[in-house]
């Protein structure tokens, strides 16, 4: 990892203090070792910041007004502010009244190290250095880890997943851009994070963006950062995922719900492969590689002009469509064996799915994809009573479902003449289907295999349409 070799080198620390000299002088100091350094008065403000910015060092005041060091430090620890950026980020208490019972508590807490006021030139310095080439090392060996135990699992072997595995596996080692489609739960980030780990940026970041998530007026500075004065006069710069994610892979998911005037600056960014931070009048420059995602048609929201044409075809290299569950029923009894084992080591007992109850769950369409699989799953493996989850355990939805399912009177079928039953038969089977697509026609008619404007049609003259 090339960070171990020059520690100050495009490291951020974070200075929070609510007295404005010391982040002041600190700011100073650091700035001359070449330290990118960023500021909060409080703790509440240090929190929001490491939500939004990754750094490299927190160099936390414990006596401060509103919430105090040590109970900053607790919070980010035990609730994991900052996670998805800041991971274990080694922090270093200060304080001007400190005692041995504080430094103490602090280290208890999580704290890297204790720094008594005034400060040590010399000290900061060597604490700063050695905590981040800890942290490095950290991880560096966690990513190693992850690489050893292999990309995330794409689990199941129904046709639609080995077809799926196959293509992922000819197009991740590519640089090719991908957009992903689907229906919500069906795994859309978990495949777009197997491309990753499969690729030659498996070293660098994944950066993952929920565009519906984020509130209209704040997705510019989420995506490309923010530059401003702060109160001290010094220049804060907020970074955005495109620069989180440089020499990585950004994920954007729910690409379609973005607005027209972001879309025209994502365009931008992607074709230039830079762009000026909010408020910034320099470009930044970056390497990165986009997969989008997509649970909506888009070519049905490029026809209702709500995305943009050119931003469509340049994120369009490589699509793939992931399956709903619906589609790969047979791979239940893994998913469900899989979600079971993840909660085991926070279970009393072994816990497992009778075979009847995993027949009753193959009945079931699965609305929710393998989210909805997911989450009931962990749900029995909480409330279910005994260490088989029966049948009489499921939900009672899935039951009903079922006995609609195997009632219909297929026998009736033979009573009729030819062309009844295949009028009865066309409006059962395309009822079930566009039931299967949540209403989707266009996406029905390529399941079926029919032209839309035939579907279409057909659908009028039985009396669906």
């Amino acid at each position: 990892m090339g960070g171990i070799q020059s520690v100050t080198m495009n490291h951020t620390v974070l200075i929070v203090d609510d007295e404005e000299s010391i982040r002041t002088s600190l700011r100073g100091i650091l700035e001359d070792e070449k330290y990118s350094v960023l500021e909060a008065s409080s703790g509440e403000a240090a929190m929001e910041l490491l939500e939004k910015i990754p750094v490299s060092s927190v160099l936390l005041d414990i006596w401060m007004e509103g919430i105090d060091g040590v109970e900053t430090l607790r919070r980010i620890k035990t609730q994991g502010v900052g996670k998805e950026l800041n991971a274990d980020v080694p922090i270093i208490m200060m304080s001007g009244h400190g005692t041995i019972e504080t430094a103490v508590t602090a280290t208890k807490e999580g704290a890297y190290d204790f720094l008594e006021k005034p400060l040590s030139l010399d000290r900061i310095l060597l604490l700063l250095e050695r905590a981040i080439r800890e942290w490095l090392l950290i991880r560096e060996n966690r990513d190693l880890r992850a690489r050893v135990e292999g990309p995330p699992p794409m689990i199941g072997n129904a046709p639609v997943m080995q077809a799926l595995e196959q293509q992922i596996l000819r197009m991740a080692p590519t640089e090719g851009w991908v957009l992903l489609t689907g229906e919500n739960g069906t795994g859309k980030e978990v495949a777009a994070r197997r491309v990753h780990e499969l690729s030659k940026r498996a070293n660098g970041p994944f950066i993952a963006v929920n565009s519906a998530a984020i509130p209209e007026k704040s997705i510019e500075v989420e995506l490309f950062g923010r530059e401003k004065i702060g109160p001290s006069g010094a220049l804060i710069i907020q970074p955005g995922r495109f620069e989180q994610s440089n020499n990585g892979t950004l994920f954007l998911d729910a690409v379609a719900d973005m607005p027209l005037k972001t879309q025209a600056k994502i365009l931008r960014a992607l074709q230039e492969q830079q762009f000026e931070r909010v408020g910034g009048q320099q470009p930044i420059q970056v390497e990165v590689r986009v997969i989008a995602a997509s649970n909506k048609n888009l070519e049905e929201e490029l026809a209702e002009g709500r995305f943009r044409q050119d931003l469509y075809y340049r994120l369009n290299v490589i699509p793939l469509h992931i399956p709903p569950l619906r589609e790969r029923l047979e791979d239940i009894p893994a998913l469900v064996e899989y979600f079971v084992s993840m909660q085991q080591p926070n279970m009393a007992q072994t816990r497992h799915f009778s075979p009847e109850a995993l027949r009753i769950m193959q009945s079931y369409h699965w609305p929710g994809n393998v989210r909805e699989l997911k989450n009931l799953v962990e749900r029995l493996l909480i409330m279910a009573p005994g260490p088989a989850i029966e049948p009489a355990d499921l939900p009672e939805f899935i039951y009903k479902k079922e006995a609609s399912d195997s009632s219909y009177p297929w026998q009736a079928l033979l009573e009729q003449n030819l062309r009844d039953a295949r009028e009865t038969f066309e409006r059962v089977y395309l009822k079930a289907q566009l039931e299967r697509q949540q209403g989707n026609i266009s996406r029905t008619a390529e399941v079926i295999g029919m032209e839309r404007s035939a579907l279409h049609r057909k659908l009028k003259t039985l009396g669906l349409g």
